[in-house]
């Protein structure tokens, strides 16, 4: 009989989404059981879909991989930044173990398998529950297309803690199969409009898509088709009711708002993740006694709560320089000031946390896609058609709602290019996103990584990860990512 190697789903914590409460619950942990007596009937599924986004959480908090590379951050006196930020990559330092992400995968694999035969008192159910865990395995797949590049392509369900040995696939196969996830997801959620906007839904799916076909466009060498399709799936996302806050504060310090389009929840005091990326942003109390403006800084009490691990980085605030009416600058960074003296740390405060009588607690939603985000990928992609001035009108949305006005600059391709990439530097600071920019516009010849990013200037090391010695030991079929030493 087979087993399922469920654990890693089953232990972690549940949103509820049926009823209108957020709140991350714990689910009883289960060992190896078999997937005939796990799923018994319909309502067997739902927890199980559920209890997959631990996972996904997970991912989306990985700020080594979507920011550390990036020039967004510096360290801060407390310092936490490492190998990745260092770019200090090599087969033993700095590698990536892929064993989470395929365990997730195998998860999605495993339900996708098991749930045709049953048949559903509720089909619509049925159909979102599918559609969720299509968008789950893409969205996995894509965070590891975009840590490695080519990347093992496993559709079938794991059956025990082993990884099936298999070989990377090629990129475009593996977006190839991230699409059909997609599109299927697409045609099968019953409703357009999002009934918990911390699981997967129609706009998070065409989100994703529109995300993944700018980068099949420039790093897969896709090219138009690909940004006609991500135009296609942009403007689908602009039908389900998302809108821009007025007040950029509140973006990330509200909860499920009116521009999110899906988050990954945080609370505090949950089982599991209590706290998201910015912990090692926040600046503990001792390092920032003295400051004169130490009642506008979000500090911790203790180191528990708040790091002072990193700060905004010259070149991030640098994109800001001249826009001395951007109404993003306050919920974006702060100086730390001493009297006269010029500001000696640059706190990085887009997400502030939450105060409690305690002390704060750093437990605001990561984002995964919001409005803003879709409106310049929307502006990338009609400056990748060379239809500039529709790329201007979505990147003037952004502006707009900042307070800097109606881009006045050179309409040209690359100069419009440069400045969708600017805005996203200001727009998306510290959301997490900033490396897979880099690399997207890397390739698409906008930027290059290696003269743009401090710390790649003259190295030579990969925009992808290494794998681990202990992958590569596991799976004789896989070769070490190009460019690393065999």
């Amino acid at each position: 009989m087979k087993k399922i190697y469920i654990a890693t789903i089953l232990s972690g914590l549940m949103l509820t989404g049926i009823t209108a409460c957020k709140k991350m619950l714990d689910v009883t942990p289960k060992s190896q059981i078999t997937g005939q007596v796990y799923f018994k009937n319909e309502g067997d599924f739902e927890p199980f879909v559920i209890g997959t986004y631990p996972s996904i959480r997970a991912f989306a908090n990985s700020i080594t991989y979507g920011t550390e590379r990036s020039e967004e951050l510096m360290q801060g006196p407390n310092a936490r930044l490492s190998t990745a930020w260092s770019q200090i990559l090599t087969p033993t330092v700095g590698t990536i173990n892929y064993n989470g992400q395929y365990k997730a995968i195998g998860s999605c694999n495993l339900l996708l398998e098991t749930i045709q035969p049953f048949s559903f008192a509720n089909a619509a159910l049925k159909n979102r529950l599918i559609a969720e865990t299509l968008c789950q395995r893409a969205y996995t797949y894509f965070f590891l297309v975009r840590v490695i590049g080519d990347t093992p392509l496993m559709l079938t369900a794991i059956t025990d803690d082993n990884v099936p040995l298999l070989p990377r696939a090629k990129t475009t196969d593996v977006l190839k199969q991230i699409f059909a996830d997609l599109d299927q997801a697409i045609s099968l959620f019953p409703e357009k409009t999002y009934v918990n906007k911390y699981r997967f839904s129609y706009g998070a799916a065409q989100a994703l898509k529109a995300e993944a076909k700018l980068w099949s466009a420039k790093v897969a060498g896709g090219g138009t088709t690909d940004f006609n399709d991500a135009l296609t799936a942009a403007a689908a996302v602009e039908t389900t009711g998302v809108s821009l806050l007025n007040n950029f504060k509140d973006i990330t310090t509200t909860r499920a708002n009116a521009e999110v389009i899906m988050s990954a929840y945080f609370q505090r005091d949950e089982t599991g993740a209590t706290s998201n990326y910015a912990l090692n942003a926040l600046p503990f109390l001792s390092t920032v006694q003295g400051a004169v403006n130490i009642d506008s800084i979000p500090y911790t009490l203790t180191s528990t709560n708040g790091q002072s691990g990193y700060e905004i980085s010259l070149k991030s605030r640098q994109l800001f320089t001249g826009l001395t009416t951007d109404k993003r600058i306050p919920f974006t960074f702060i100086a730390e000031r001493h009297g006269t003296a010029a500001a000696n740390h640059f706190w990085a405060i887009k997400l502030p946390g939450n105060k409690y009588p305690d002390d704060r607690i750093s437990d605001n939603d990561v984002i995964m896609w919001r409005l803003a985000d879709v409106y310049l990928m929307e502006a990338e992609a009609y400056a990748g058609l060379d239809k500039t001035p529709e790329a201007i009108t979505y990147l003037n949305k952004v502006r707009g709602r900042a307070g800097i006005g109606n881009y006045t600059g050179a309409t040209d391709k690359a100069t419009v290019e440069r400045a969708i990439f600017d805005e996203r530097g200001r727009e998306m600071f510290f959301e997490n996103k900033r490396w897979y920019d880099i690399v997207r516009f890397h390739y698409g010849g906008t930027i290059n990584a290696y003269t743009y990013v401090p710390n790649l200037v003259g190295k030579t090391t990969p925009l992808f990860w290494p794998l681990s010695a202990t992958v590569l030991a596991a799976n004789t079929k896989l070769d070490q990512t190009q460019g690393y030493p065999k």
